[in-house]
């Protein structure tokens, strides 16, 4: 079966389609095995397409950006992850708007947006990820969430199979959060700015990258926050010190001793020394001061019991 939807993907689109493709060359922890179908759609035409064949097919799809923010199975993804890194590239500023594809990365938004003086997303400066996994997440840093300029998403609506516009006041979005139905693959998004000094622009934006360098391990994988900070009063990371984690190492996978939310590939790490370290730290936290820490990066191709297990 898989081998004929490649073939048909590869006849009617101009996709990139590769079986059993690891994981791990696509993710920023570099952890995790083979995808069923890997499929890199060459322009919003083409994506739209897969999906629709997918769906034809009845496959179960994933869909990926640039793999941070994400931990994937040792054994892999069944189904077909669409990667939307090498499509939805288009950027365009227009007076006090921005139209973007979500396949760009939110760091070419975040520049061209500081470049045309215009304000509210230069606190996510340096914070990784393309910017349809930003919206999902509802992505914030020093303060700014990607959500705050936010006028309207188009996206394919995974129960209509149809392309929609959502206008902001139709997304719920709360922290690290959104309410876009599971299956919906985001294509673009407008943004309504304000127009500001560009030195207080520029202010801001130097003082979230360099609180980045300083508090974050930059120098090694990672897939940023592992879990949500339950909150501001007690940050994960705080937690996770604090009940004497910070270091704790299994296999190649270790919580940073420079912040304890990270949790970095020292090398090899295979995704269960990952998951059995999330899987400590929010035993131990919940044990030690009876606080639930929830999941920020997202697990892929894992059990239910994994996951119910946590």
């Amino acid at each position: 079966m898989i081998d004929k939807i490649k073939d048909y993907i590869e006849n009617n689109t101009n996709s990139k389609v590769l079986t059993d493709e690891l994981m791990k060359n696509h993710t920023t922890y570099g952890i995790g095995g083979p995808a069923d179908l890997f499929v890199l759609p060459s322009n919003k035409e083409d994506l739209i397409k897969v999906f629709e064949i997918s769906k034809e097919y009845n496959q179960k799809i994933n869909v990926v950006g640039s793999g941070s923010n994400l931990l994937v199975s040792d054994n892999g993804v069944r189904g077909i992850i669409i990667c939307i890194k090498d499509c939805l590239k288009s950027l365009k500023v227009e007076d006090n708007k921005i139209y973007a594809e979500c396949g760009i990365m939110l760091g070419k938004l975040v520049k061209n947006s500081i470049k045309n003086n215009l304000k509210g997303l230069e606190n996510l400066i340096g914070v990784p990820g393309t910017l349809g996994g930003a919206l999902i997440m509802n992505a914030g840093a020093w303060g700014g969430e990607i959500s705050n300029c936010l006028e309207s998403v188009e996206l394919i609506d995974p129960d209509k199979n149809e392309v929609v516009m959502l206008s902001k006041s139709e997304i719920d979005f709360s922290y690290r959060s959104s309410s876009f139905k599971n299956g919906s693959i985001l294509l673009s998004a407008l943004f309504d700015m304000e127009y500001s000094d560009k030195q207080i622009i520029e202010d801001s934006s130097k003082i979230a990258q360099f609180g980045r360098k300083d508090t974050q391990p930059l120098n090694h994988r990672s897939a940023g926050s592992v879990f949500k900070n339950p909150s501001k009063e007690k940050p994960a990371g705080m937690l996770i010190d604090k009940a004497g984690l910070k270091g704790l190492t299994i296999g190649n996978a270790q919580i940073s001793e420079k912040h304890a939310n990270f949790f970095i590939n020292k090398g090899n790490a295979k995704a269960n020394d990952m998951f059995m370290l999330i899987k400590k730290a929010k035993n131990t936290v919940k044990e030690k001061f009876n606080v639930d820490m929830d999941l920020e990066v997202k697990l892929m191709g894992f059990e239910k019991r994994e996951i119910d297990s946590l």
